[in-house]
């Protein structure tokens, strides 16, 4: 592969951070370039067991140079606290291997504090967010009221911009919230707690990337979510507050003109959900609960129970088509292998009359699943290196899903492990 984007077709958590940790050994840059710390990228590899939030998912790979670009929500404290985690388990992090673009705006104390509040304020109307102070965050970055994290390199600057943004977040804060106020103190502590060490890893991430890309280095971007959480085309409004999608990969990686050359779109053998809104293909009880046990299913970030369902063919064919993907790897087949019939969601019914189209949000609640059962194969398959290896009820399985969502399966995964795969 060429420059490739690494992005989930269904509501996330389908296993980006383990296709982006195999495949980065063919790559030379790694860039996350929207979202921030309020989702998980869990890898497995000779190094150990990794639940990434914010730092790219290349960071385990030596010789990979790792990018947080100007799209990302930039958490100070649960970055540094992230690498102090990673570098725990031997994995050496520097300003060489690891580079922040000095356009990316800062995630602040009082965007969590808000995040909080508003969901407690909604009560039983809550967004299911993860509170870690995305939403604000992307509210007042698209306002003009975020502080870049260049500005760190300009003190003086930055202190008259953080009072002024400070006495009108105290606004919303007292008034709104009836909620304490933020104190120069408490953000001058802030500063040099939590940010001063930002510093050498800032750069000119555009310059960065084209000079790269001009020298005929190879870029993974690498997207957090999926197509069904993104703010334009996603589950209104039970989505993230960015653009998932690939197509925003060279805006918010900083350099907007870089080519992207393959999709690569990832898609979970079976359908989860973390967070609230339309869930079609929900499984319920004990079926639910065997399958969410079989695949540990459990949010990186939070360790919230994931939601659990039957594959959605007509989400991912939808999630296909928002990605342009070029081709589909999919994650957790062996969590399969214990199941004499494999459910699937063929088509939706939406006021009595079935339907292969995604519906507008609004008519998404009253949507209907269509289940179909194909045949399990009743086999560990977690050993398996060739597809032709693969039981034949596996293979047909896959083969369904590709005929069906008409976009080329190029891996299959069957563990957790960087080598457990397969190429098909």
């Amino acid at each position: 592969m060429s420059n490739c984007a690494v992005v989930g077709i269904n509501w996330g958590d389908e296993g980006k951070g383990r296709m982006v940790d195999l495949l980065t050994d063919h790559y030379d840059i790694v860039v996350r370039y929207q979202g921030g710390g309020n989702a998980g990228h869990t890898v497995i590899n000779d190094k150990g067991k990794f639940a990434l939030h914010l730092l790219p998912s290349g960071i385990l790979r030596e010789g990979v140079v790792n990018v947080l670009g100007n799209g990302v929500a930039l958490d100070p404290e649960n970055l540094l606290s992230e690498i102090e985690q990673v570098r725990a388990n031997g994995v050496e992090i520097t300003p060489d291997n690891l580079k922040i673009s000095d356009r990316a705006s800062l995630l602040m104390p009082w965007h969590r504090d808000l995040d909080e509040l508003e969901e407690q304020r909604l009560k039983d109307k809550k967004f299911g967010s993860t509170k870690q102070g995305i939403a604000p965050f992307y509210s007042d970055k698209y306002q003009k009221k975020t502080i870049l994290a260049g500005e760190l390199l300009y003190p003086q600057e930055l202190k008259e911009h953080l009072l002024d943004l400070m006495e009108w977040k105290n606004l919303i804060l007292t008034n709104v919230y009836n909620a304490k106020p933020y104190t120069e103190e408490m953000l001058d502590a802030w500063l040099q707690k939590s940010c001063e060490w930002i510093k050498p890893y800032l750069c000119d991430a555009g310059k960065f990337l084209k000079e790269s890309v001009k020298a005929g280095k190879k870029v993974l971007f690498e997207a957090q979510l999926g197509s069904l959480r993104d703010l334009d085309y996603g589950i209104h409004p039970y989505t993230t507050s960015s653009n998932t999608s690939a197509a925003y990969a060279p805006i918010g990686s900083g350099y907007p003109g870089v080519k992207i050359d393959e999709v690569l779109g990832i898609v979970k053998a079976y359908s989860t959900c973390v967070g609230e809104g339309p869930f079609v293909s929900e499984m319920f009880g004990e079926e639910a609960d065997t399958l969410r046990e079989a695949g540990h299913e459990y949010g990186a970030k939070t360790g919230r129970p994931r939601r659990v369902g039957a594959l959605d063919l007509v989400a991912t064919r939808y999630g296909v088509a928002v990605q342009a993907a070029t081709q589909i790897a999919i994650t957790k087949l062996d969590v399969l292998s214990d199941m004499d019939q494999i459910p699937v969601c063929t088509h939706y019914l939406v006021n009595s009359a079935q339907t292969d189209d995604f519906p507008f949000p609004a008519a998404l609640k009253d949507a209907k699943p269509v289940i179909e059962y194909l045949p399990g194969w009743k086999s560990d398959i977690s050993g398996v290196k060739k597809w032709e290896d693969l039981p034949k009820a596996a293979q047909d399985y896959v083969n369904y899903i590709e005929k069906a969502i008409e976009c080329p399966i190029t891996f299959v995964s069957v563990g957790a492990e960087r080598d457990a795969y397969i190429r098909k």
